[in-house]
């Protein structure tokens, strides 16, 4: 893979880091210890997108290209993979699951490159240790509550585990719904609960009532809405509790 000088210098840095000669801090870090790092940096960048800030965004895109490095350094002191491994795997990636650009597939749509895409994915990991038998597999452990409710519900929908109806007070407009999520949440901190608990759980047994138990997501399609409403009041509303990162690390960048 051709580098450009400044790829070429962050990955000399990161190794003379991780040099004997190098810093105590890097030296002593493994993926684990870093795990959380990479979500803090994520989030950061989100802000810096949110304020339309262009210098933010390159710091911030930089700090998370740096725990892609650091975690490529890892693995290939121990044998496993570097980074150009790592690149090449989604440029090909991108090159497979994109027929339409790079092969005589068809696909004018957004819906269809979706279809196709997740055609595609499922062909690649069927047979494997990744393969995805259920609907609702895919969706990673230690996303923020809220986002793996949604992902949830969506996966549940795409589906057609899900009918796609609500009961006549639901909120009707974006106005409605947040100020609905927003009284919740703050019920929910009043009683001393963990919104971001809350919601987790019932995640958790809506994805485990996956497969033959699917059909109760039908039955309680509205305990998703109140418990999205918990978890945007937890995190976004000045209530008296500040939502924690689960198992964010001491920052260092």
């Amino acid at each position: 893979m051709k580098q450009t000088p400044a790829i070429g210098d962050l990955l000399l840095i990161m190794a003379r880091l991780r040099s004997p000669t190098g810093c105590p801090w890097d030296r002593e870090q493994d993926h684990f210890s870093l795990r959380f790092h990479a979500v803090e940096e994520v989030y950061e960048l989100i802000d810096a997108i949110e304020a339309r800030d262009d210098a933010e965004m390159i710091e911030e895109l930089g700090d998370l290209l740096l725990q892609v490095v650091f975690h490529c350094q890892l693995a290939q002191e121990r044998g496993a993979f570097d980074f150009d491994k790592v690149c090449r795997r989604v440029a090909d990636k991108l090159v497979r699951r994109h027929p339409h650009v790079f092969g005589d597939a068809k696909a004018r749509t957004v819906d269809a490159v979706w279809a196709q895409w997740e055609k595609i994915k499922k062909a690649e990991k069927d047979g494997t240790r990744h393969e995805r038998p259920s609907a609702m597999d895919g969706i990673p452990r230690h996303l923020p509550a809220l986002m793996r409710a949604e992902k949830l519900v969506k996966k549940a929908r795409k589906a057609k585990l899900v009918a796609d109806t609500e009961r006549p007070s639901s909120p009707r407009s974006k106005a409605e719904l947040a100020k609905a999520l927003f009284e919740l949440a703050a019920s929910a901190q009043k009683r001393g609960w963990s919104a971001e608990a809350l919601l987790r759980s019932e995640a958790q047994k809506q994805e485990h009532w996956s497969g033959s138990r699917m059909a109760q997501l039908d039955r309680s399609a509205d305990a998703h809405v109140r418990a999205i409403v918990l978890f945007v009041l937890f995190h976004r509303a000045d209530v008296g509790v500040r939502a924690p990162m689960a198992g964010c690390a001491t920052r260092r960048c």
